[in-house]
């Protein structure tokens, strides 16, 4: 197999053609997923307060507060608190009453039985031009788990299309694969604007958190497997910027679109026009080469060669395809390329040990995150606002993060942000009465945070090898979704001195997963492994020397320019790997020449 790090400081390693795609393909085609991640939030809006409708009373001349005396029972809430019930009246008939009738009956008190809602119930949101489904099915009362129900089913079938999606990503290829996340999602999307009940809305809801957050990982993976090594910071931020910015623009949406029908349009009818994305939209080369398909793979390489303005010579493959040969990496006997699947994660003790922390690290920021996230509408005051704010919080994540991901290395970066996150969400358990400072822990936490979200899924599609990235990806991120499918419950099931308690064991095992961040190798200034030897090998002698080193020294660099500039070099019958040393890992001297081809 060919190691694509090789062949990119000869075109290019984020030439015109990378920008091109990056700006203008793969960070637009990251949007959708912010937009149906958490729009759900708006749609399942609960309203600031509701109580039963009683209609034989809603035409006489009485004010609320005395029809509210006469047909609603006054009841002790979870507090101890007395209040009017919002789920029960009295089991009255006022047909044929006349005013002074009806006001006696405000003195027969709790005498009278009472019963359920029996036509339905009045509801006053925070905006009144604010529609939901909550409102619309009457998900309240006995029914008020259903919002948080849809929520856990939103989250799970995520999860299983995740583990899905990975394998048609590794096996049908990067390019088909977004297409049928995108197709999938806009069908269900759309529907989801015409339900006539809670369960066909509930279907819909399933069908499209089955693309989330699938839909996302095939345009990043792109990217990073489409730029060099030094390049991959760079568009791993950029991403993730886009995908804050999307929460802002979610934001934004929502409050001027307060109808949930209509705001199920607006966040899904813009993305039809991905569909265009069909011509332009290439197959990741690195992939090609995993695969053996060198004819498609040379193609693709040449393209980026000529927009980069870079000139190959003929042979330019037939040396990578000879070499490759020599050290037996192809397969002359079988014409198939090779299957890889989860199993090939865990076969070897080190991949084994690497993948368990990746997705252990994963679970824990994924929870914290749509935790945050989740929490962000109740905070008080104006849910857009505060959804606005959470999204903006995120932005000065990358400030810190452009510097110290190329400094400190991803290790120490993502240790550093787990800890903030995690000592925050502690924190928050003791300031629970303080809303100015819950609201500082709370930015400092979604700070940290955003911080580790921008820093794991990068690390792990370097430490992941090419051949098995998308399924290593997509098992690490179905194990993350497991957290938030049951913090909507427990979140329901707890008390309001409960309700901290998510973020408290969140919290915790951020603390810790900041810890095991520190065990993994560092991918800083490492190319990308390619086959499973290659990820076997990476990292397997790090020892605790390594866990506490920070700043990983760069290698000296190669005079790639002379060699960018010169391809006719590499084109000679001995191969000349001097520009790609840089890119290999300098802990065996001995495999710096094996490990460029898959064995």
């Amino acid at each position: 197999m060919i190691d694509f790090d090789l062949i990119l400081p000869s075109i290019g390693e984020y030439g015109t053609y990378q920008q091109l795609m990056v700006w203008f393909v793969f960070l637009p085609g990251m949007i959708p997923c912010g937009f149906h991640a958490y729009n759900q939030l708006f749609m399942a809006t609960f309203p600031s307060k509701y109580g039963c409708r009683v209609p034989q009373l809603e035409d006489t001349n009485l004010s609320h507060e005395t029809i509210r005396n006469i047909s609603i029972p006054f009841v002790r809430g979870d507090g101890e608190q007395w209040s009017f019930s919002s789920c029960s009246m009295y089991d009255r008939n006022y047909s044929g009453l006349t005013e002074a009738e009806l006001l006696d009956f405000s003195a027969e008190g709790s005498s009278t039985n009472s019963s359920g809602c029996q036509f339905g119930w009045k509801f006053e949101f925070n905006d009144p031009e604010t529609t939901s489904v909550v409102a619309d099915w009457g998900l309240v009362c006995h029914q008020d788990l259903y919002p948080t129900l849809a929520l856990v089913l939103f989250g799970a079938s995520g999860l299983i299309g995740n583990w899905i999606f990975g394998y048609i990503q590794d096996g049908m290829g990067r390019r088909p694969a977004f297409f049928i996340y995108l197709l999938i999602e806009s069908v269900f999307s759309i529907a989801t604007a015409y339900a006539t009940s809670f369960y066909v809305w509930l279907a819909c809801r399933i069908g499209v958190g089955f693309t989330v957050p699938a839909i996302m990982g095939t345009p990043y993976v792109m990217a990073i497997e489409l730029v060099g090594p030094g390049w991959r910071t760079h568009v791993a931020l950029l991403a993730n910027v886009i995908y804050s910015i999307s929460l802002i623009l979610l934001a934004v949406v929502v409050w001027l679109v307060k109808d949930w029908r209509q705001m199920t349009l607006a966040t899904s009818l813009p993305f039809l026009a991905y569909f265009m994305y069909w011509w332009v939209l290439p197959e990741s080369p690195r992939w090609l080469l995993s695969q053996n398909r060198m004819v498609e793979a040379e193609a693709e390489i040449r393209k980026m060669a000529r927009i980069n303005k870079r000139v190959l010579p003929e042979d330019f493959f037939k040396q990578f395809q000879m070499k490759s040969t020599e050290e037996g990496t192809e397969d002359e006997n079988s014409g198939k390329p090779p299957s890889y699947g989860a199993l090939d994660l865990i076969r070897t003790p080190n991949m084994a040990k690497k993948t368990c922390i990746l997705t252990f690290i994963w679970f824990t920021v994924t929870s914290v995150y749509v935790g945050l996230s989740y929490y962000a509408p109740a905070l008080g005051g104006n849910e857009y606002l505060n959804f606005l704010l959470a999204g903006l919080a995120e932005l000065p994540t990358y400030f810190f993060l452009w510097p110290t991901m190329d400094r400190w290395g991803r290790r120490w970066t993502l240790c550093f942000s787990m800890f903030i996150g995690g000592i925050a969400c502690l924190l928050t358990f003791s300031f629970q009465d303080d809303y100015v400072s819950t609201l500082i822990l709370y930015c400092v936490g979604k700070f940290g945070i955003s911080s580790a979200f921008v820093v794991l899924p990068l690390m792990a599609s370097e430490i992941y090898p090419t051949v098995v990235r998308g399924i290593g990806l997509s098992i690490s991120a179905v194990a993350g979704m497991l957290g938030p499918i049951f913090i909507p419950l427990i979140n329901y099931l707890g008390s309001e001195s409960m309700m901290a308690l998510p973020l408290m064991i969140m919290g915790g095992l951020m603390v810790v997963g900041g810890l095991f961040a520190l065990t993994l190798p560092e991918t800083l200034h490492q190319h990308l492994p390619q086959t499973l030897k290659e990820g076997e090998s990476f990292g397997k002698d790090f020892g605790w020397r390594q866990w506490l080193t920070c700043c990983p020294p760069k290698p000296q660099q190669h005079n790639v320019e002379q060699d960018q500039h010169s391809p006719q070099k590499i084109s000679e019958p001995n191969l000349d790997l001097t520009v790609a040393e840089p890119l290999l890992p300098p802990t065996n001297q001995d495999a710096t020449t094996t490990s460029v081809y898959s064995v």
